[in-house]
């Protein structure tokens, strides 16, 4: 008896055979047959892989801007505070800073510096300021005082609309003069400075000297007015405790200086006891967009790993539902020579098809939400290409593990109780 030639069944057929093309056919029949129930069963994955893509995306492009925003005026800005204690002070006083009355000089001293000087709050809440003089000061305007030092001044950058800046002569002569914000000119009424106006702090006269209209550093000054720092002494007592209210140093740095600067500070102010400074150091970008890239990706990734998991239960139950709805066909398919990796292997490639589809969508999706947002916002989009070109290959995965189950369900139907249950 001739032996069986390979490739040969024991009745003399082919062996059943699909080829990829034939299964890649019926995976697309299978999803096109029922549209509505494929998009459905999509949404999941393409929300996933859509969230997923845009979270990466904007968080990259939002990462940038943070590049953008820390300017040199941040990069440039080392700052002073004062812890002062209440030794020596007398009982319901604030007690002397920490400050010497030098300190603007000291600081300058320092390689790198090119402005600094001392400022505080002064102590009361809003001062009644007005430009007519009262007994008690108890109308006029609420405004925010300040007391100042020529160096902190120089310091701020003021942009002058009229007038003068302060200058040492004020500082030591303990001269009665202000500096008024547009804010609080335009709120007094004070129009022109030619006739050497004169305004009235809880009661109290000062020449105005200047107006300004912006500020580098100390934004909270553009709606207040400054007096020196040695008149407020006198007028007001010692600056109050507490970081709104203890006086501070404000020192502008050449750039790249300010990491050494903020080294050697508090100690050139007060070698004696330098602990009494706490001295703050420009933030470091880097680390400031690493710390918010992190924190934005991990949330955001996550909600995406979710949709991503309903996306794959969706996946499998349709696939599983589409198992049981085709189970004639399945025995059928087996009668006529299907094998059950076959079987297994169009259902398999059926709910891969939805999952790559909808990596596709997504990814189309996330693509354009990282554009539109970019655009609305004036930014630079900044895709990665290594997050974005995988991302469909993801939905593929989803897919492919989601139909796992209903596959083999399928290729263990007994082919006699599918025919019989049609």
């Amino acid at each position: 008896m001739a032996g069986k030639s390979p490739g040969r069944s024991a009745i003399g057929d082919p062996p059943s055979r699909l080829s990829l093309r034939d299964l890649v056919e019926e995976a697309l029949a299978g999803v096109l047959q029922r549209p509505g129930r494929s998009v459905l069963t999509m949404l999941g994955t393409v929300l996933g892989i859509g969230a997923f893509v845009a979270v990466l995306g904007l968080t990259a492009t939002a990462s940038g801007q943070i590049g953008r925003q820390f300017d040199l005026t941040k990069a440039t800005t080392v700052t002073v505070a004062d812890n002062p204690t209440d030794d020596g002070a007398p009982p319901g006083t604030n007690p002397p800073m920490s400050f010497p009355e030098d300190a603007d000089a000291r600081a300058r001293q320092i390689n790198g510096v090119t402005a600094a000087g001392v400022w505080w709050r002064v102590p009361g809440g809003e001062h009644r300021i007005s430009t007519s003089p009262t007994a008690d000061g108890s109308t006029g305007q609420g405004l925010s005082l300040f007391a100042a030092t020529p160096g902190a001044v120089a310091a701020m950058q003021p942009t002058l609309a009229a007038g003068v800046t302060l200058d040492p002569y004020a500082q030591q002569a303990r001269l009665p003069v202000v500096l008024l914000s547009r804010t609080a000119a335009s709120r007094l009424g004070v129009n022109r400075l030619d006739a050497q106006p004169a305004i009235f702090i809880d009661g109290l006269p000062y020449t105005v000297i200047g107006v300004y209209s912006d500020v580098q550093r100390l934004p909270d000054t553009l709606l207040g007015v400054i007096i020196p720092g040695t008149t407020a002494l006198d007028r007001f007592g010692n600056p109050g405790k507490g970081e709104d209210l203890g006086a501070h140093l404000v020192a502008a740095t050449r750039v790249g200086a300010a990491p050494v600067v903020a080294r050697q500070l508090a100690v050139a102010l007060r070698p004696d006891a330098a602990s009494r400074l706490t001295v703050t150091p420009p933030p470091d970008p880097h680390s400031l967009q690493d710390h918010i890239t992190s924190d934005l990706t991990g949330l955001f990734l996550a909600l995406a790993a979710i949709c991503l998991v309903v996306g794959a239960v969706g996946i499998a139950n349709t696939t599983l539902v589409a198992v049981l709805e085709r189970t004639q066909e399945i025995g059928l398919r087996r009668s006529l020579g299907a094998r059950t990796h076959h079987i297994a292997a169009q259902f398999l490639t059926e709910s891969t098809a939805l999952g790559t589809l909808g990596g596709l969508i997504g990814t189309s999706l996330g693509v354009l939400v990282v554009l539109a947002v970019a655009a609305a916002r004036s930014w630079t989009a900044v895709l990665q290409p290594l997050a974005t070109l995988p991302a469909p290959l993801i939905g593929t995965v989803v897919g492919l593990l989601a139909g796992l189950y209903p596959a083999l369900r399928a290729a263990r139907t007994d082919p006699l109780k599918a025919l019989r249950s049609g």
